[in-house]
């Protein structure tokens, strides 16, 4: 897919972050999105030459007028969008049901599925009616969305409902040129993952420290995505560290 207009959400740090960077450096005009715009323009500085072709736009995925208006501001300067990265996302403390605070599990629900749907949903709106039309989705789902960890009820039950956002969404897409695809990803080296290094919890009920990946992993995977053309989708592809006791747990 040739460079066009990209919109990247939770792009102030991480995945995020690393991805619309990605996409500046091979030509897209790049929309940062995240929550606080500091980061955002921080990241789009770090981009050196092509930070020209950066736009930092503050936005909570999860409030859905919010979010209508920062897709208006895009359209009003670029006119079209082709490529939307759904990648904002929130990871709450290992609890089981019952322990867990609803405030915290519908805290997950609006921004892990509500805050994808928002985007989502906008996006269609756009693609389907640009001329020329279409453009490319992708969604990060997780590992988690096809085998969830203990202790992880509210973050595994929104990654099953992104998988289904992105199944039905590629069906419905078909008619307008729109492809919609989804990154699984395991234990990408960051912060968040830094516990993994001392051990976590394993469905035997063991405490095992798990290996983890360099982001350029994912961010290559990310690209080989954003670089198909739109004649051809990949569906679901997982990218996880090769060691990691994933296939197979339990």
């Amino acid at each position: 897919m040739a460079a066009g207009i990209a919109l990247v959400t939770g792009a102030g740090s991480g995945i995020g972050r690393g991805c619309a960077l990605a996409l500046l450096a091979e030509g897209w005009q790049v929309v940062f999105l995240g929550r606080r715009e500091p980061p955002l323009k921080d990241a789009i500085a770090s981009a050196g030459e092509q930070a020209a072709q950066g736009l930092a736009l503050p936005c909570d995925v999860s409030d859905a007028a919010a979010v209508d208006a920062a897709f208006d501001q895009l359209r009003q300067r670029y006119g079209r969008l082709d490529l939307l990265f759904n990648n904002a996302g929130v990871s709450l403390p290992n609890q089981l049901p019952g322990d867990l605070a609803i405030a915290d599990w519908k805290r997950a629900v609006d921004i892990n599925l509500h805050g994808a749907y928002h985007c989502l949903a906008a996006a269609f709106r756009l693609m389907r009616t640009q001329q020329p039309m279409g453009g490319r989705i992708i969604n990060n789902g997780s590992i988690s969305a096809h085998s969830p960890r203990p202790g992880s009820i509210a973050y595994t039950a929104t990654k099953h409902a992104v998988s289904g956002l992105t199944r039905a969404a590629s069906l419905d897409g078909r008619p307008f040129d729109i492809a919609v695809g989804q990154i699984d990803i395991g234990n990408v080296a960051s912060d968040m993952t830094e516990k993994m290094m001392a051990g976590v919890a394993q469905a035997d009920g063991s405490i095992r420290p798990e290996p983890r990946m360099e982001l350029q992993a994912v961010v290559d995977t990310f690209m080989a995505m954003a670089r198909l053309p739109l004649s051809a989708n990949m569906l679901f592809t997982t990218v996880m560290a090769t060691r990691m006791p994933y296939v197979g747990r339990g």
